[in-house]
């Protein structure tokens, strides 16, 4: 028989495991019972809006200290809100929730690549609500009925085959930050073991954007500990050019790579290196790394992150992973990655002679195949115009930088007492809304009609178009007025058209094939960003007051979260650009081709139509503005605008109905893509004084600190 102290030291280890949670289902019903909101709920618990989702979805479960602060608030709304019927009493442990998220899987688990997926109920889910990973399903049984999935808006389900997230933080000691909390141990010493461990053990991985597209590969982020640990310097020789920074072929860690029959890409292992073999039975088996010590995380994107704790690291780039995309490198990659993630370029087809399935060309994508601009739409160093000898001039679609004349500045204007600064919410984003863009190689034309529709690079005289001089040109990047013939893409001419002005193009190369490529890529980033912000306290239902008082604590509110905006606005104009990138190094000679040309993302069209049409709906918001308030810009550098103010906010000089509502058509407040919010305030004194010295107040307005070079 046991004896007392036996006893006492059994309840004793009983009392001390975790406390139990209720079902999942339950925790959102006490949490919905009680009147409070995700977003409340999360701050109390010092924790994001979207760990509480994920505690209600049963994707995870709070870790300690919040696990027991989280079960004394479900018991005390238990005891306040019992089920119907039933009587308060402390709340059961919650079962297993294998049989659920196997019903789940029945709609979400994708078919391995080449396969044909048999009817199912699956079949019966309306084609758009099949968006992945945005929400989570609410289903009946399969066999018992046809109708339609309904749809919760929800976190998305976790993927049963990665159960711990899309990437993990790895210390010198050997624990691995998973996102909510997950800490693993990772019992690797060298980078050979590391892979074999993420790829085998870890549980780490996130699942594809698109039915045909791939899983995103893990991603390993190591502390400067970490990789001293497994034998990387902590720092790179030559640390300045961090474009080539990568280790020797002779260092020992490449060597234990090769040895170990692994490959690096081309770009060896640098500040983000990707470790990989063949694909075997349809598996990818690759594991990327970020290495924080070698500047994988830039400040300018990635403000302060590489400075946080591992576990607020994996926090930060673990919401980034869920909203956007598991990062491959900087923001700017990531952007064009998700634009293919998006939009495969391939899909499983039918061979009708033979009957198998094979990879053909999925439409809407731009295939697989790079493609050759037209001579106007290539830079002058592309082989496209150097072989040819080209000399007919390029397309300038570039982003405003305008200051107006100083002498065209009235009395009136002079004497207000402010300048200030609206800054237009991701303006490339919003550009990109149901932005119809070229899928096929260019065509050569003499002499055609203009059409709107069609995607492309017209050579037209513009010049003969007069507007008012206290506006900028929206023909070109400095405002001034064109001087003859130039290249323009399709939304520059349908402007002119749009102001009353006949257009007579001379030559165009036009795209027979076109679509709104950009859609879902928009459509991503703008959910978000949106999102993020809310998190922040930046909510849509805010009046234009409380919008500029949330805007101007929302960084404070969460550094993590304002990491994430930030890089979300990142991804957005680094992803514009990688549209047409460069070549990169002092041997590269004109001509040549460079590596970025071999990517079916090369598309300087779409980026010069990306770019003019958010210029020109910079210009039809300037120019309303000044047919509603009499008002004209002193400034514009992008998707920025100073004006001069009798006030020091926005609410002194924007437009509104007499019902209080925003007047249309001129700039708003609000967070969403394309409106505005404020960017800064100076003295008006301030912007005249750097106007006379050429310089462009909209660049400074922010900080007012003018000692910057206007070039930089």
């Amino acid at each position: 028989m046991a004896t007392e102290e036996e006893l006492f030291a059994r309840v004793d280890a009983l009392l001390e495991e975790e406390p139990h949670l209720p079902p999942p289902t339950e925790r959102a019903r006490l949490r919905e019972a009680a009147g409070i909101t995700q977003a409340r709920l999360a701050a109390a618990m010092k924790t994001s809006t979207q760990s509480v989702k994920n505690w209600e979805n049963g994707r995870s479960e709070p870790k300690e200290p919040r696990l027991s602060a989280y079960r004394r608030l479900l018991d005390g709304w238990a005891a306040k809100h019992p089920v119907q019927g039933v009587p308060a009493a402390p709340l059961p442990e919650a079962p297993a929730t294998a049989p659920r998220r196997e019903a789940l899987a029945t709609f979400t688990r994708p078919a391995a690549p080449g396969t044909m997926v048999p009817e199912t109920a699956a079949a019966t889910v309306p084609a758009a609500l099949t968006v992945p990973a945005v929400a989570e399903w609410s289903v009946t049984s399969p066999a018992t009925s046809r109708r339609p999935a309904t749809w919760k808006a929800a976190a998305p389900t976790a993927d049963p085959r990665f159960p711990h997230g899309p990437l993990a933080v790895l210390d010198g000691e050997g624990s691995a930050y998973g996102v909510d909390g997950i800490v693993l141990d990772c019992p690797a010493r060298t980078i050979p073991e590391l892979v074999e461990w993420t790829l085998k053990e870890s549980g780490l991985g996130a699942p594809k954007l698109h039915r045909n597209g791939k899983d995103s590969d893990p991603l390993i982020v190591l502390t400067a500990a970490a990789a001293v640990k497994l034998g990387l310097p902590e720092r790179l020789e030559g640390h300045e050019q961090r474009r080539s920074l990568r280790l020797p072929a002779d260092h020992p860690v490449v060597k234990q790579v090769a040895k170990a029959k692994w490959q690096l890409t081309q770009r060896g292992f640098g500040p983000w290196a990707r470790i990989y073999r063949k694909a075997q039975a349809g598996q990818r088996q690759c594991v990327q790394f970020a290495v924080l010590s070698w500047d994988a995380l830039d400040e300018r994107s990635w403000p302060g992150v590489a400075d946080m704790e591992p576990a607020d690291i994996a926090r930060v780039l673990g919401v980034y992973a869920t909203r956007v995309i598991t990062p491959r490198g900087s923001t700017a990659v990531s952007g064009l990655e998700l634009m293919t993630a998006l939009r495969p370029p391939t899909r499983a087809v039918q061979d009708r002679a033979t009957g198998n399935w094979v990879s053909g060309h999925n439409p809407g994508s731009f295939g697989t195949d790079p493609m050759d601009p037209a001579p106007p739409e290539a830079t002058a160093e592309h082989p496209v115009v150097v072989n040819s000898g080209w000399t007919g001039g390029f397309l300038n679609e570039e982003a405003y930088q305008w200051v107006r004349d100083v002498d065209l500045l009235s009395d009136e204007e002079c004497t207000l007492p402010h300048a200030v600064g609206l800054d237009l919410n991701t303006a490339f984003l919003a550009a990109a809304a149901r932005l119809v863009v070229g899928l096929s190689a260019p065509d050569h034309f003499h002499a055609p009609g203009f059409n709107p529709k069609i995607p492309g690079s017209w050579l037209v005289d513009l010049s003969h178009i007069e507007l008012d001089p206290r506006l900028p040109s929206p023909f070109t990047p400095d405002g001034s007025r064109p001087t003859g013939p130039a290249w323009y893409q399709t939304h520059t001419v349908a402007y002119a058209q749009e102001l009353g002005y006949n257009v007579h193009p001379i030559e165009a190369y036009l795209r027979r094939e076109s679509g709104a490529y950009l859609d879902p890529w928009h459509d991503r980033l703008k959910t978000a960003y949106v999102d993020t912000l809310a998190d922040l306290g930046v909510t849509k239902d805010l009046d234009d007051r409380q919008f500029l008082a949330a805007m101007e604590r929302h960084k404070q509110a969460d550094p993590a979260m304002a990491a994430v905006l930030a890089a979300i606005k990142a991804t957005v104009k680094g992803g514009v650009g990688k549209l047409r990138e460069r070549p990169q190094g002092k041997s590269y000679k004109q001509g040549e081709r460079w590596p970025a040309l071999e990517r079916p993302t090369w598309r300087p069209d779409i980026r010069a139509a990306v770019i003019s049409k958010a210029r020109v709906n910079m210009h039809r918001k300037l120019s309303n503005m000044a047919r509603m308030t009499g008002m004209f810009p002193l400034a514009v550098l992008s998707d920025c605008v100073v004006y001069p103010s009798p006030g020091e906010s926005p609410l002194d000089f924007l437009p509104y109905a007499a019902s209080g509502k925003p007047q249309p058509g001129g700039f708003r407040l609000g967070p969403t893509p394309g409106l505005a919010k404020l960017e800064g305030v100076q003295t008006m004194l301030w912007a005249v004084d750097l106007m006379e010295q050429g310089l462009n107040p909209a660049r400074y307005i922010k900080g007012g600190d003018a000692v910057l070079d206007e070039g930089e």
